[in-house]
């Protein structure tokens, strides 16, 4: 087993890296008052402003230009089809780099595996239309939303209350979706709904996938979703009030919905992983540059035994999902089964930045309460990501199937 990562990854991740330091610094820079406060980022609804959404498109599409923006999207969409463990250590490299709290940067210069760019899903979209929208898609200009989750359907997608019925040569769709990230601002949703109300009881099957035009009749987006503490959000709430969609815009097989994301999830929470790596080593730095300033009693507070214990336990903490997460995306690229190693690592390493973040804060004392140095927004973040793409109970029950049924390796 060989987890030692490629000069080429290596050098993808510096040229990443440097576009944000380059570009996007200076875009940040050039419009610090609206980016810095949250009274300026979002609207009065909770949006982004749309001077920020122009803002995100211009870095999305510069990225594409650049050739980063598609890294991860499948080959036979265009995309570069870099596999996991590119995933996980070009993400560890630039949110080591950047840190939290960059409306700029994340989800934006590398898309999430759903949401944007060249999605997998995009594989189960008849090829016609997707070429029509494929330029789009691929430099930036429009972005997606993938809706799957309902009020009373997260992690139980059978309890899914939308509904899609056939007419004539094609689909009208009715239900609510929420928590769907980019909601507000998509241009396309990913929708799945019940097609067949047997199979879905029967838990079966039933769910088909469509791919929507935000601007179809009866689509919209009622409202956002701010989360913890901030004023705004990317989340939202889509309704759909008879929304007719062509049958050549549907996702995969009638019924088999449910198999379209499977090809992306591994992926997407191993750079979900990448990025919690990134995120807790940047905390750690931190911590560890202010105990070497921060005196008490006449000495740095890094002489003391209880902040080098904090220090140490974020260190290995961070060591352990570095190790499993090489270790699992080694073996997705390698096409073997990780079902149960991708929870494992998806589950670990939410938590683990959690820890560390928490840590940090409590390292830096009074000051690592405050928003000047972003660790509280680092600690906000942190706590968030336990919960989507499955939650810590979630994951844990499909480790427990696992081990039950005899996976003890």
């Amino acid at each position: 087993m060989d987890l030692s990562v490629s000069e080429e990854i290596t050098a993808i991740g510096d040229a990443v890296v440097r576009f944000i330091d380059r570009e996007v610094a200076a875009i940040e820079r050039d419009n610090h008052a609206l980016l810095s406060s949250e009274r300026q980022l979002y609207d009065a609804s909770g949006r982004y402003a749309p001077e920020v959404v122009a803002l995100r498109k211009r870095v999305r599409m510069r990225s594409a230009e650049l050739g980063f923006y598609n890294l991860f999207g499948p080959t036979e969409l265009g995309g570069e089809g870099m596999g996991a463990v590119a995933a996980v250590e070009i993400q560890e490299r630039v949110n080591a780099h950047v840190g939290p709290s960059r409306d700029l940067v994340q989800t934006v210069v590398l898309p999430s595996p759903f949401t944007n760019g060249l999605s997998p899903v995009l594989v189960h979209l008849d090829r016609q239309v997707f070429e029509r929208h494929r330029s789009a898609l691929a430099s930036g200009e429009k972005t997606m939303c993938f809706g799957l989750s309902e009020p009373d359907a997260g992690s139980d997608v059978f309890g899914m209350k939308t509904r899609a019925v056939r007419d004539g040569d094609g689909w009208v769709i009715t239900g609510t979706k929420q928590w769907i990230t980019n909601a507000p601002h998509a241009d396309y949703a990913m929708i799945f709904a019940v097609t067949n109300e047997d199979l879905v009881r029967q838990r079966k099957g039933g769910i088909t996938g469509f791919f929507i035009e935000t601007s179809t009749r009866g689509f919209s987006v009622p409202s956002v979703i701010p989360t913890m503490g901030h004023l705004g959000s990317e989340t939202g709430i889509i309704s759909l009030d008879q929304v007719r969609v062509p049958d050549e815009q549907r996702l995969g097989a009638v019924d088999n919905g449910l198999s379209v994301p499977i090809g992306g999830v591994s992926v997407g929470r191993l750079a979900m992983a990448g990025s919690c790596i990134g995120l807790a080593r940047w905390a750690l730095r931190q911590a560890v540059d202010y105990a070497a300033i921060r005196k008490t009693g006449g000495r740095p507070i890094a002489s003391h035994q209880a902040i080098q214990t904090m220090i140490a336990r974020c260190a290995t903490d961070i060591y352990a999902a570095k190790s499993m997460t090489r270790d699992c995306a080694w073996r997705i690229d390698q096409g073997l089964p990780a079902t149960k190693q991708v929870s494992m690592v998806k589950m670990y390493a939410t938590e683990m930045l959690n820890r560390v973040m928490d840590q940090c804060i409590q390292v830096h004392g009074a000051m690592g309460l405050s928003n000047e140095l972003r660790l509280e927004a680092g600690y906000r973040w942190a706590r968030l990501l336990r919960i989507p793409d499955g939650t810590t109970e979630i994951q844990l029950r499909t480790i427990a199937r696992h081990v039950l049924a005899g996976d003890l390796e």
